[in-house]
């Protein structure tokens, strides 16, 4: 049975017996729930759809950049606070901490490599950009851990939870946790969207506006290009923009992201849950939406405080069903990028490629750790003898999947400079020193190991065996 808003006083009286939530937690629940129940899911009429103009995304190459003035400089920097999101774990990686602490090049996490970049920051221009990370009930531990090591480091470190929300029985409509399932498995942490409260909540909020601050750049802790760009915040307070999310251009490989379109007039956030299934195709292709959501956001703070407290960020529900331990379950959750069309004169800003460098794969790994990157000030950047603006495809086996697998299977990461495409399956193993350019396929056969042997030079080849090499 399809649950409706008469399960709802029963949820809410199990809520309210549940321990482990604190009172914002039960509330910014029990709305979430009764918005999903009310069926209040916003439909898009697609002959509204607008492309926006270069008013409402605006190109980065029109942007002013910032003058060599260090006073300016430092202006602009004390008025900025650094979010990122911290609350996913590494488990698709093969790994159970934080997804922030996977070594990401020369022995250094995300985690390091961010602390780098604002540090020199600080240091170059005087500055005091605090770091502040979203966790959650599945990183805090680890993470506070973790970030002691920083102690000594020129950066305020601040860290803070996003909501703790119970999983709710499919069939039955109530919480998990209040049939019993206490442990971690019976709660979720309800998606992005849940930055701005739970900042406010957690008291950091007003903190910042009383130092000062008044943006907050907002970006996921595995995206190694989302490094702090002074055009854009100039921009942001010149033109009193209290939004601007950061999109860039489609590639075949960018199907499913979230685009910007121009709807009655606002700037809002078209994911691909919303498009009608006679649309996707069209959704997908990249003439008509050419850019999609890095998910780098740049917020002024006090419109979050002004919107937190009107309970006006009514954000896209996106439902998603689990089965967890053989029991169905349904978690709501809700995605910052949909909050732009809340906040008064929101933009987007079509940035280059460069500032979206996400890690979600060890095949992203392999880009990364590759001498088609340098790493300079905590910032990964590209090689320039790299001629292609786009980066190689690549497509590793299964048995690459985990980063204590992947790196034993490369001696050291092979060149690629000039690689267009790499696709391993089977047993395969790298040596050191090995250049792989053009189209590369290698495939082990069923049961057999295969071996690239040390300072192999692999151009334009199907690899199925020794006799290949």
């Amino acid at each position: 049975m399809a649950a409706t808003t008469e399960n709802l006083p029963q949820l809410k009286s199990a809520v309210d017996g549940l321990t482990d939530m604190s009172e914002n937690e039960k509330s910014g629940f029990i709305s979430l729930v009764s918005r999903y129940l009310s069926g209040e899911a916003q439909h898009i009429e697609w002959s509204k759809i607008q492309t926006p103009t270069d008013e409402t995304v605006v190109p980065y190459e029109k942007m002013v950049p910032v003058s060599e003035d260090v006073s300016e400089t430092k202006n602009l920097l004390d008025k900025l606070v650094v979010l990122k999101l911290n609350g996913g774990l590494g488990t698709t990686m093969g790994c159970t901490g934080p997804k922030s602490v996977i070594e990401v090049r020369d022995g250094l996490t995300f985690l390091d490599l961010i602390v780098i970049q604002i540090e020199n920051l600080n240091n170059k221009y005087g500055c005091k950009v605090p770091l502040v990370l979203m966790n959650s009930f599945n990183t805090h531990d680890d993470t506070q851990k973790i970030v002691e090591k920083y102690t000594n480091s020129n950066v305020d470190i601040h860290t803070f939870n996003q909501s703790k929300y119970p999983r709710v029985v499919a069939d039955e409509f109530v919480p998990w946790p209040s049939k019993g399932k206490t442990d971690k498995e019976g709660w979720y942490p309800p998606g992005h969207g849940d930055v701005f409260p739970a900042l406010m909540n957690s008291g950091k909020l007003d903190t910042f506006l009383s130092q000062g601050k008044e943006y907050v750049f907002v970006a996921n802790s595995d995206n190694l290009g989302a490094i702090v760009d002074l055009t854009i915040l100039k921009h942001l307070i010149q033109n009193k923009n209290e939004y601007c999310m950061e999109v860039t251009p489609k590639t075949l490989a960018d199907v499913k992201g979230g685009t910007l379109i121009s709807y009655e007039g606002k700037v809002q956030l078209l994911e691909i849950a919303q498009v009608p299934d006679e649309h996707v195709n069209e959704f997908k292709s990249i003439e008509k939406f050419k850019i999609f959501n890095t998910n780098n956001l740049w917020v002024n703070l006090k419109a979050i405080k002004k919107l937190v407290e009107a309970e006006a960020l009514k954000m896209e529900i996106i439902p998603n069903p689990k089965e967890v331990d053989g029991v169905k379950v349904l978690q709501l959750e809700t995605a910052a990028g949909a909050a732009i069309r809340f906040f008064d004169n929101a933009i987007g800003v079509n940035v280059p490629r460069s500032r979206f460098l996400p890690v979600k794969a060890s095949s992203d790994l392999l880009l990364v750790q590759s001498d088609l990157y340098t790493l300079v000030d905590g910032f990964v950047t590209r090689n320039k003898a790299r001629t292609n603006p786009s980066n190689p495809s690549i497509e590793l086996g299964p048995e690459f999947k985990k980063v204590a697998n992947f790196l034993g299977r490369f001696k050291s990461i092979p060149s690629i400079v000039e690689l267009d495409s790499l696709k391993v399956s089977g047993d395969v193993w790298f040596g050191s020193s090995v250049v792989l350019k053009g189209k590369v396929t290698v495939t082990a056969k069923s049961g057999e190991k295969l071996e690239i042997p040390d300072g192999a030079v692999v151009e334009n080849k199907n690899i199925n065996g020794p006799e290949d090499l």
